[in-house]
């Protein structure tokens, strides 16, 4: 992999800006938004962003196509040819505010990728495309016009170089489809005067409709154009253009219309919000209004290198960093901000609420939207909770707004509308987690009430809410197999009700160990009682989970590796290891020997496909193989070995998981065109690189980190004082070649370290982990005594 082609762009290199830091390493080079590219979510390409922006920039390939059903790879494709513009905002089931710049005769509809002629879509080249955090830059070959992105938290900047000519246009095509945006149900452009620009959209996402049916997501812009427009143009797309400085309804575009000479430049800001014009313009005045394009990118890209810089890796290879910072740079990109920065920010009833600002007139914490928490406890969670922790604090206050304005957690939320993705809800294993890792600035009780009602509140739950099928596994302990409703779930059970139930008894434990914490003795009594609910689906004649129909018999015709017939998004193979809670019990259910070989010949199998989808492009072609990588409930697999006797071959296997799954191409990123869903897939390669992760998700009362295969020679991790003593910790390897993936032995700040496991309390007191690494494994180092689950 050669290394990135704007390494050498000298107003990149922090050395010649003089102004950062000399200890801040420009690791933004090693970050490709381009990997993994094809086949990619509409939220997943966005180059011009901070982290954890609410301004996220990207080109548009296919944006303009929409999608029907929510969540198909749209927007920006490594493979296509031509672009349709460049939106502003790109989050889960939200999109929009797109302009485009054009030369000659104006093109009433973007056109299709096939005939970019009949559109003003416009051709580019790979060559002429740089991509990095913070910054891109295209050339549209069709009009000759350098586009280029910024962004500030809340602004987005486009800057366009315009050809000599008489028919220079700026496009803003607001009230259109825009990646996962849903029908446009209103929009409005208004020229203000001759340099502002103003107006929203408003639409119906397919997963709002589903989850808070008759809700809406608005989305607004307040523009400052840096030079006047000749005259100015709107109409409906696919209509005529008329004269006109404002226009309203469904399909609405403004033309800016210019005589341009050579190389001529017009800079657009794009202040923006979810609440109100006049908000987005304050969110531009306070973050944008003196600042010029080359100032953003300078700021955003140092943003961008502190960030990174709470992670240091030196040795390995060149594409194993790339990997990390790439991954590590998608897990810190989803899941952006949804309030202004007076605070203000959209309430689930659509209204505007207001969160308390502090002495210096700053919101307390910070409002996200966010994809599912479907598996991201053991990714996401872990990884803010070692290096991000004031992120993770927001994340929670952010998730408990939700519940305070609504009565209800929701697993995903779109400028707070329930957007539960997959019908369920693990917020409360996320919540917990927060508290377990010692971040805990936010309301400990309100947030422990939310997440026992989310585990056995059934009575008015609402569908955004997820789990409606609860009250089954409340009742019986268990989620029936309940298909009546296709590809459902409702109050008396699930066509997904073995997956349901394996889920529900971990969220239960999480939520008892935060019980137990809190003094909550009946609570954690119920809920530990509840998180053996697992139990009652294994099938002890085939040692596999199977799920059970309402009268109580096990399905017929069972096939374990048949997928959605009981089972979300995977098959009886893969859930059957969904026991996090309790390794231990699901290992002497199945037996040790039986279990370790099963698991080992999963794996072995499993390689052969790139564990999981082999090379087909789909984000779901995975599901009917034993194990795959590609998709949430089997990510904690490959690390269970730690708990049965066999901790070389989670080393063994995690690393080989990190060289083959994972690649540095558009096509082979994260497996080949599967879902890397806001980062996750991203930070597992992060946590594994550095030989770190937590089956339970940080759900145990005390939790621990288990010890897998480190990348590098030397890993060293930024410690926060919010929930560390330590400033650092710092992992060293000794004979780690890329062959040498087994654990020979172990010190922890100079004393031997037998066991493959450490509580994450020991981890956050700072200090150094040195592993010495071999080719071969050493079957006893860590074997005997397996990582502590709290009871």
């Amino acid at each position: 992999m050669m290394r990135l082609k704007w390494i050498s762009s000298l107003f990149v290199l922090v050395g010649i800006w003089g102004c950062s830091s000399p200890k801040t390493l420009n690791l933004v080079e090693y970050v490709n938004p381009n990997i993994g590219t094809i086949h990619s979510r509409w939220f997943f390409y966005t180059p011009a962003a901070e982290p954890f922006g609410l301004a996220k920039l990207g080109a548009s390939t296919n944006g303009t196509y929409g999608n029907n059903q929510g969540w198909e790879a749209v927007g920006y494709e490594d493979g296509h040819t031509s672009i349709d513009g460049f939106p502003c905002l790109h989050e889960f089931q939200i999109g929009g505010i797109s302009l485009m710049p054009v030369t000659g005769e104006v093109k009433t509809n973007p056109g299709k990728l096939e005939d970019p002629d009949n559109g003003f879509r416009s051709r580019f080249d790979k060559k002429d495309e740089i991509a990095r955090p913070g910054y891109y830059a295209v050339f549209l070959k069709d009009y000759q016009v350098k586009a280029e992105l910024t962004a500030t938290a809340r602004v987005g900047f486009q800057r366009y170089t315009f050809p000599d000519s008489e028919n220079a246009h700026i496009l803003f095509n607001i009230g259109n489809r825009q990646g996962e945006s849903g029908a446009v149900r209103d929009a409005y452009i208004k020229l203000v005067n001759e340099n502002t620009v103003e107006g929203y959209v408003i639409t119906e996402p397919e997963y709002v409709k589903k989850y808070q049916s008759g809700a809406t997501v608005a989305m607004y812009f307040y523009a400052k154009l840096d030079r006047t427009p000749e005259s100015v143009e709107v109409f409906y797309q696919d209509s005529t253009l008329v004269s006109g400085n404002e226009i309203k309804g469904p399909g609405a575009i403004m033309c800016l219309n210019y005589k341009t000479k050579q190389d001529d430049v017009v800079t657009i800001k794009i202040g923006l919000s979810y609440t109100s014009i006049e908000n987005a313009k304050s969110n531009l005045e306070a973050e944008a209004e003196k600042l010029t394009f080359d100032e953003v990118v300078q700021a955003t890209t140092e943003k961008w290198n502190e960030t990174l810089n709470r992670i240091l890796v030196s040795g390995g290879t060149e594409d194993s960093k790339i990997k990390f910072y790439t991954g590590l740079y998608h897990a810190l990109l989803g899941r952006g901000l949804a309030n202004d920065v007076n605070g203000a920010y959209p309430k689930n009833d659509g209204t505007i609420g207001q969160i308390p600002l502090n002495k210096d007139g700053k919101p307390e914490h910070n409002h996200y939207n966010t994809d599912a928490v479907w598996g991201a406890y053991w990714n996401l969670t872990p990884l803010w909770a070692l290096a991000y922790p004031e992120y993770y604090n927001d994340f929670v206050n952010s998730q408990l707004l939700v519940y305070k304005d609504a009565g209800w957690l929701g697993d995903g939320i779109a400028t707070s509308k329930y957007v539960s993705g997959v019908g369920t809800n693990m917020v409360s294993i996320a919540l917990a987690g927060a508290y377990n890792s010692g971040i805990r600035n936010f309301d400990v009780e309100t947030g422990y009430q939310a997440a026992l009602k989310n585990e056995l509140g059934w009575e008015g739950r609402i569908e955004g809410a997820g789990k409606t099928d609860v009250k089954q596994f409340v009742e019986r302990g268990y989620v029936p197999y309940e298909n009546s409703i296709f590809y459902g779930t409702h109050s008396e059970g699930s066509s997904f009700s073995a997956s349901h139930t394996l889920e529900y008894s971990f969220s239960a434990y999480a939520v008892a160990q935060w019980a137990k914490a809190l003094g909550h003795t009946e609570d954690y009594k119920r809920l530990m009682s509840l998180s053996n609910g697992w139990e009652k689906l294994f099938d002890d004649s085939l040692k596999m989970i199977r799920p059970r129909v309402p009268q109580g018999e096990f399905i017929d015709n069972f096939n374990p590796l048949e997928s959605w017939r009981g089972f979300q998004e995977g098959n009886a193979m893969q859930y059957t290891f969904f026991v996090p809670q309790n390794p231990s019990r699901l290992i002497e259910k199945v037996g040790k020997e039986l279990f370790n070989n099963r698991l080992d010949s999963i794996f072995t199998e499993a390689r052969k496909s790139i564990f999981g989808g082999g090379k087909v492009v789909n984000a779901f072609s995975g599901l009917q193989s034993p194990y795959n990588h590609g998709n949430q409930p089997s990510l904690h697999i490959s690390w269970l070995f730690n708990f049965s006797g066999k901790p070389f071959l989670t080393q063994k296997w995690t690393r080989l998981i990190c060289d083959e799954f994972y690649g540095t191409s558009g096509e082979h990123g994260y497996g080949y065109g599967q879902d890397e869903d806001q980062g996750q897939l991203g930070a597992w390669y992060v946590m594994a690189a550095m030989g770190l992760f937590d089956v339970q998700g940080g759900s145990c009362e005390r939790p621990t980190f288990q010890m897998g295969s480190p990348l590098f020679d030397k890993i060293e991790i930024k410690l926060n004082p919010m929930n560390a003593v330590g400033k650092t910790f710092v992992i060293e390897t000794v004979n780690n070649t890329p062959d040498a993936y087994y654990i020979q032995s172990a010190t922890l700040n100079g004393k031997p370290l037998e066991q493959c496991w450490m509580y994450r309390d020991e981890l956050y007191q700072g200090g150094i982990l040195k592993l010495i690494m071999g080719n071969q494994p050493n079957e006893q180092w860590g074997a005997e005594k397996p990582p502590r689950c709290s009871e």
